[in-house]
């Protein structure tokens, strides 16, 4: 072996060694980023027929922000939950993958009319949950809510994103 063979291998095993370290170290850090969605948030609210229910959202209005909703969230306030809203109305379909707690799912029409209400949709579980209806967004409460709340299919939602908005 030269001995400019023996130098280039010394030399070059500490700095590949902490190449590595870097590349380990800082990788995660890349991932947690690019993962990383924010949310602006809203004030809706829901006119049913006992009154008006007021909830403080965060709005999900692009790809990224839907595709990541309310996954890995450990709670949801009473008066607190995720409008979704799409471009344009649409059959809709939501899972439940990485949502480690109940939600009612409201499916909204471009009026503002809660067309379906799915209730404590199971957390984790992949099985479709459908619009059944061409919906313009979804509101994601706190399972059971819309229950305790008195919420039901026909009620309104008032938010700027529905012509019956205010």
């Amino acid at each position: 072996m030269s001995r400019s063979t023996v130098f280039d291998h010394a030399v070059m095993r500490p700095v590949l060694a902490l190449f590595v370290v870097l590349v380990a170290f800082t990788a995660p850090a890349v991932r947690a980023q690019d993962d990383t969605v924010t949310f602006e948030r809203d004030t809706l609210v829901v006119r049913t027929a006992t009154g008006d229910l007021p909830f403080e959202v965060e709005l999900a209005t692009t790809p990224r922000q839907r595709a990541r909703g309310l996954m890995e969230r450990r709670g949801l306030a009473p008066h607190a939950g995720m409008l979704f809203v799409f471009e344009s109305p649409r059959l809709a379909s939501f899972w439940m993958r990485k949502t480690y707690i109940p939600l009612d799912l409201l499916f909204i029409d471009a009026k503002g009319r809660i067309a379906r209400i799915a209730a404590n949709a199971t957390p984790e579980s992949e099985t479709p949950i459908p619009s059944g209806e061409v919906v313009l967004g979804v509101l994601e409460i706190a399972g059971g809510r819309a229950a305790e709340a008195g919420i039901a299919v026909g009620d309104r939602v008032l938010h700027p994103s529905f012509r019956a908005g205010p």
